[in-house]
């Protein structure tokens, strides 16, 4: 079930596979070359951000003007349209004097676009990289937008993209009662499917508002397979947020996210987000230790000193562990994130200070800081969750477009 996938550094939109023609041709590729007639004679509403380019390099935005389509809307998600915005900063409707077009935020006063926003759009087009995990917000907002088009009847469109962890299916169904931004539908933390996947299986799931279905169209990608390494693809890394700033990084943000809901750092305002974490009354040589000695699979940890320039503890000196993931086809993201904490908790009792309402809205089950909080065995946990993540890929089974290696 846990399919591991190779993730090799690029940087921003370098990449050592984009000499010559990528292995992969991604949906905004195909919408151009392929697929453009969709879009004549209509008025585009772009969901769109830094990512939203063609494997050239150019943005889709500026494709599609050139190529005579009409955008009459841009909707920007977290961290806006040029992805510029820090994590939970809210964003303000704009006006993008380069193209001429009105951006609506949908990550500030509202999350879901508003019927007047969707006056003057007679298709809505999704085209955003996202990262494989649930509390990652991109899929919210994915849902969200769905949900206004099939109110609104205004047809939907997928442009579709690799999932940076392959087909990785890992953690606990979320619960009902905590649903919010960062967890919005019942499925694992770490999912194992496209966002042409994912709002497949949403639209025939019945979880768009009032059981609304949406006319959803999704133009898939071409010669991509789940076990592909992100250099294998050929295409450009672009981090989808400030601080995912390469592949590697989302091999440890499921795991090391759950730091979030402490007052320790995940590293956040250093140049190892995630990979890192720490807090001035941590003992990181005890702290190795310690991890080391529960044997998780396919990592290691080594005492890590850092100072954060933002974020939690900035300008003070933590000290930590950094994670070194030696075998991605071993390793658990949210085993490890779980047993952390447990270890925090066991160095630092006095210090380290839990969010149980922020660790359940990111995990998506509520009672487990109080269970780590007494002491509880994070592995119990993990065999218990086994069940829900091995359902979750039962069912799944028939909405995956490309091969299960």
């Amino acid at each position: 079930m846990r399919t591991n996938i190779l993730l090799t550094s690029m940087i921003m939109i370098s990449s050592a596979g984009a000499v010559g023609r990528p292995a992969v041709s991604t949906g905004a590729d195909r919408l151009l070359t392929e697929h453009l007639g969709l879009l004549q004679g209509k008025r585009v509403g772009l969901i769109i951000n830094q990512t939203s380019r063609l494997s050239s390099g150019e943005s889709l935005l500026d494709a599609l003007q050139k190529a005579g389509v009409t955008v009459s809307a841009l909707f920007g998600p977290e961290h806006g349209i040029r992805g510029a915005a820090v994590a939970g900063e809210k964003i303000n409707d704009a006006f993008d004097d380069q193209s001429g077009v009105a951006v609506y935020s949908l990550y500030g006063e509202r999350n879901k676009p508003t019927a007047e926003m969707l006056k003057g759009v007679d298709l809505l087009v999704y085209d955003i990289q996202d990262v494989g995990a649930r509390f990652y917000t991109y899929i919210s907002t994915l849902k969200l937008c769905m949900d206004a088009a099939a109110e609104h009847r205004i047809p939907f469109m997928v442009l579709d993209r690799p999932n940076p962890l392959g087909g990785l299916v890992d953690g606990p169904i979320l619960e009902d009662s905590l649903r919010s931004f960062v967890g919005i539908v019942p499925i694992p933390v770490v999912y194992g499917m496209t966002c042409g996947e994912l709002a497949t299986f949403m639209n025939a799931s019945g979880w768009l508002d009032a059981h609304r279905t949406a006319d959803l169209t999704v133009i898939w990608m071409t010669g991509w397979t789940r076990s592909m390494s992100w250099a294998a693809t050929g295409l450009p890394w672009i981090a989808p947020s400030p601080n995912i700033p390469t592949p590697e990084t989302m091999v440890v943000y499921p795991a090391t996210c759950f730091v979030e809901a402490t007052n320790a750092s995940e590293g956040r305002g250093t140049l190892a987000p995630f990979f890192q974490i720490g807090a001035p009354f941590i003992n990181a040589e005890s702290l190795a230790v310690a991890l080391n000695g529960r044997h998780l699979p396919g990592v290691r940890f080594v005492p890590a000193h850092f100072t954060p320039t933002s974020s939690k503890h900035m300008g003070e000196v933590c000290h930590g562990v950094k994670l070194e993931v030696g075998d991605r086809s071993r390793f658990r993201p949210v085993l490890t994130g779980l047993v952390i904490l447990s270890e925090l908790l066991g160095q630092s009792p006095d210090s380290l200070k839990l969010n149980h309402r922020w660790l359940g809205k990111l995990l998506g089950k509520g009672s487990v800081a109080g269970y780590l909080e007494k002491g509880g065995n994070p592995v119990l946990l993990d065999e218990e969750w086994e069940a829900e993540a091995s359902g979750f890929v039962k069912k799944t089974r028939g909405f995956l477009h490309y091969p299960v290696e």
